[in-house]
């Protein structure tokens, strides 16, 4: 790590290595700080990526960082900890007590998954414990698929799913569809199964069915659940930025940070790109996010040094912007 780089990502995913690898290519000095974590560790294989389609996430992350490498930008393990503005430009400070400045900051450090407090679900999370038909629904196509009830769009989800399959259960889980929706569940033909859910049934690492508080079992291949989803926002708040709620269908889903399209946030020199910003996006989604940001923070960069060089010009050449204006 040298001591300031042009531009510090925070978080080595999609969005933080795409932007990186917009920020090389156009020869700027930058450093990625990971740690590690990616959200889709738990899953087999990347969807809906274009050119990528069922490439694992380890690997298409491995051919990102050998990309941004290949540019010349540099990629540190470690988790950043806080951000503080300098007067020229801001000094990140990691966890293990090291310490380096950027001119421009771009923050992806995405989102967690808070799931239901429910015996076998999280271990089971991004195999056959699933919440995105988008991401997984060709691979459980004509599956046994079971809709839990722990969120306010599990009636909503129940619908979708049906698209890829249909044995959809909704296990109500304690709640009681209204007439109106019991009648359209019906109509689809998903099975509407009463009882509280006390966990989930494994046999030989794969997931066999739901357990009901009465002892029942609902045979099952994939359970789908509705993650409140929370922005790793705390670099992003050491900088005054606050995370806001994001609705849908009058219902708080999760949290983002607020950023206008080209990823810039209120706070000037800070950009920030991904599900930390967007919390419905995908890995391409966030891909294509990153580059955004990444050419927007050049952009801004080039204004910035093209000021400083005709500053210096005037000062060698012995003119005042005054002085410029007059001729």
């Amino acid at each position: 790590m040298r001591e300031t780089y042009d531009v510090v990502v925070i978080g080595g995913g999609a969005a933080g290595l795409g932007g990186a690898l917009a920020l090389a290519r156009a020869r700027r000095s930058v450093l990625v700080v990971d740690d590690g974590r990616p959200r889709n560790a738990p899953a087999g294989h990347v969807h809906n990526y274009l050119t990528r389609e069922g490439t694992p996430p380890a690997e298409l992350l491995a051919i990102g960082r050998e990309e941004v490498a290949g540019y010349g930008g540099e990629i540190v393990t470690g988790r950043a900890e806080s951000a503080t503005r300098q007067q020229e430009g801001f000094l990140v400070e990691l966890a293990d007590g090291r310490a380096v400045r950027a001119r421009r900051l771009l923050v992806t450090t995405g989102l967690l998954d808070e799931l239901p407090d429910l015996p076998g679900l999280a271990e089971r999370w991004g195999r056959d414990v699933l919440h995105c038909p988008y991401c997984h629904g060709w691979e459980v196509r004509d599956r046994r698929i079971g809709i839990l009830a722990t969120g306010p769009l599990a009636l909503h989800h129940a619908q979708l799913w049906r698209q890829w399959s249909p044995h959809v259960t909704f296990l109500a889980n304690g709640t009681a569809p209204d007439g109106q929706e019991a009648e359209r569940l019906a109509a689809r033909g998903i099975a509407v199964v009463q009882g509280s859910v006390a966990g989930l049934e494994i046999d030989d690492d794969a997931l066999t069915g739901a357990r009901l508080a009465s002892g029942e079992v609902v045979g099952l291949d994939a359970v789908v659940v509705t993650p409140r989803f929370t922005a790793r926002s705390g670099v992003l708040e050491s900088l005054g930025l606050k995370p806001a709620d994001l609705e849908v269908n009058g219902h708080v889903v999760a949290t983002q940070i607020p950023a206008d399209p080209t990823g810039a946030t209120s706070v000037p020199g800070v950009w920030a790109a991904g599900n930390v910003t967007n919390a419905m996006a995908q890995v391409i989604t966030s891909a294509g996010a990153g580059l955004t940001a990444g050419a927007m923070i050049n952009a801004d960069l080039v204004e910035e040094d093209a000021r400083r060089a005709l500053e210096d010009y005037r000062s060698r050449a012995g003119t005042t912007t005054a002085d410029a204006g007059e001729a």
